[in-house]
């Protein structure tokens, strides 16, 4: 049996709830978790971004922050510890990965431009489309079969990518790649389809940018299932891929293990050099960009922290825990495991409530009221959308259970399976939701619903 590869020195007592007080706090969110505050969730499974327990190297670094407002020490050693992985020639900042978006989109996306992913995520969708751009999935199809068990289903589907290539030319800023691929079911993409990747953007002379936020657990799934790559290590695989790339955006609130931080890295002078100076107006000096250096500190330990393959098996493998024990009892999950998150499959749990009563947001919503657990729906809410008039559903509709880092104990886990275990078991007792109010961009935040019957 794996045990926790560390030991806790620092406790945080949670609140446990009543279902009557439950049913109370849920109803004045609007049926929206994001808008529940914290001290009355019991285990906090809406993201695993920022949400990682720092070790005691990282809260020391906080001590060692250098916050002088140009040249800190603390930069130039963010940007070594950085630069030992991703290799990237510019290293810039930011004090999250959808800033990092921002200015690279801002920059490069011109309205009518076109920007190919395997499959975007909510914040770069919106930071594209904010900028008047496309943004095409090019996953394979695969990935939409929740049952298939395919190890790499985040893979780029290369031939469609070319088609879009040649169809939008002189279209396209770049090409972008999630590792691993989040909406999709935290999918890792292999070493193979990277390289086939990176020949279509030869092909057709353009650049491949990675959403590099998931990096260490998509080299860990490498090293795992892919022929030939056993005996390297993580730190080897990583430097594999980004050396394929051009760039990267990285939200370090996931595998740089803070709370705070991320960056964008390119290689090419002049798009960095209109990034940064775009990072100057909007975040501050090249050497914090929006940081403090304590927070720097903290990154810079945490990037190599995430690479220690102890930390990496029993992270992996406590995800695929609560996966497993699901399976066993056969709630229809997104199958294999992902490396952050089991996702359920929202439309087979809850077969008789359809796309336009947001299934997931029902889902997730009961797993609540059940036992105090927050989730996110990744469906109709986060991705539905109206085009003339019509209201376009999303392939997937998920409700992700994302474990943050060193955080919950394998009881937490197991206390999370039994009452989605239990949740499944009286499945039929649930129904519908309608929307009542909706912002127009990222609605899935803000959004206020109210129940059909009841």
């Amino acid at each position: 049996m794996l045990t926790e590869p560390y030991k806790i020195k620092v406790v945080e007592p949670i609140k446990r709830t009543t279902r009557e007080e439950r049913y109370e706090v849920i109803r004045r969110a609007g049926y929206n978790l994001f808008n529940v505050p914290s001290e009355d969730i019991l285990i906090d499974l809406l993201t695993d971004s920022g949400t990682s327990a720092m070790s005691d190297s990282q809260w020391a670094g906080l001590m060692m922050g250098d916050e002088a407002y140009a040249g800190s020490r603390s930069y130039f050693r963010f940007e070594q510890s950085v630069r030992s992985i991703f290799g990237y020639k510019n290293i810039i900042p930011t004090h999250q990965g959808r800033v990092a978006e921002n200015l690279l989109f801002s920059v490069a996306v011109k309205p009518g431009y076109v920007v190919p992913n395997n499959i975007h995520f909510d914040t770069t969708r919106a930071n594209v489309e904010h900028n008047r751009g496309v943004a095409l999935d090019c996953v394979i199809k695969e990935a939409y079969d929740t049952r298939c068990r395919l190890p790499f289903k985040g893979n780029m589907d290369t031939e469609k990518l070319r088609r879009a290539l040649a169809e939008h030319r002189g279209k396209v800023p770049f090409v972008m790649m999630t590792i691993t691929n989040n909406s999709g079911g935290g999918q890792p993409v292999s070493l193979e389809n990277i390289r086939a990747t990176r020949a279509v953007c030869d092909e057709f002379g353009l650049q491949l940018i990675f959403d590099a936020c998931r990096f260490a657990e998509n080299c860990w799934f490498i090293k795992e299932r892919e022929a030939g790559c056993n005996a390297k290590s993580v730190s080897e695989i990583a430097r594999e891929i980004f050396a394929m790339g051009d760039g990267c955006t990285m939200s370090a609130k996931k595998d740089g293990l803070v709370n705070i931080g991320g960056f964008l890295a390119l290689n090419d002078d002049k798009l960095a050099e209109e990034c940064t100076n775009l990072l100057i107006l909007v975040e501050g000096f090249p050497t914090y960009g929006g940081l403090a250096g304590r927070d720097l500190e903290a990154m810079a330990r945490g990037f190599q922290e995430v690479l220690d393959e102890d930390y990496l098996t029993f992270r992996i493998h406590q995800v695929r825990d609560l996966g497993q024990r699901l399976l066993d009892e056969d709630v229809p999950i997104v199958e294999p495991v992902g490396g952050h998150a089991v996702y359920l499959d929202a439309r087979r749990f809850l077969p008789q409530i359809p796309q336009r009563e947001f299934p997931g947001q029902v889902l997730a919503c009961a797993l609540y009221l059940e036992a105090g657990i927050r989730s996110v729906e990744i469906g109709s809410l986060m991705f539905g959308r109206t085009e003339n008039g019509k209201e376009i559903y999303p392939e997937l509709e998920l409700v992700r259970l994302a474990v943050p880092r060193r955080v919950y104990t394998t009881t937490h886990i197991r206390y999370v399976a039994e009452s989605v275990i239990e949740v499944f078991r009286n499945k039929d007792r649930l129904s519908g939701l309608r929307l009542v109010h909706s912002a127009p961009v990222l609605r899935h935040f803000t959004a206020r619903l109210e129940p059909l019957a009841g």
